[in-house]
């Protein structure tokens, strides 16, 4: 399954204020390939310069596609939560994935990608 990248707003769960964490190469990439791109996580307020949010309802705006980069659990209660948003795309990168959080995302009709990095198609 593919999603359309172009022209996409998207929200990265687990940016991360450490250089060297994939959440932060994740949300940096997506800026600089000129993105509008929230990062949400709950332990910061700032990253690079741009706000941070503690979670998807807390967004100005409801993003077309949430990234995940996070743990499996913690990945199952945001895909749980962009559903009750109404957020129909979901990319959960490598490690963040679980049989559950995909079975969720089929049960509701989400589009959801797997086994690929976000990186390597933007």
């Amino acid at each position: 399954m593919k999603i359309n990248l172009s022209k996409q707003v998207f929200a990265v769960i687990g940016a991360s204020r450490d250089t060297g964490k994939y959440g932060f190469k994740v949300f940096m990439s997506l800026k600089a390939d000129g993105h509008k791109v929230y990062p949400v996580n709950p332990k910061a307020s700032i990253i690079q310069g741009f706000k941070c949010y503690p979670s998807l309802s807390e967004l100005p705006e409801k993003p077309d596609v949430v990234v995940t980069v996070v743990p499996p659990g913690i990945a199952l209660a945001a895909v749980k939560e962009a559903a009750r948003l109404g957020i129909q795309k979901v990319w959960m990168q490598q490690g963040s994935e679980s049989a559950q959080a995909i079975d969720f995302c089929k049960q509701k009709g989400l589009t959801c990608i797997t086994n690929t990095c976000i990186i390597t198609k933007i």
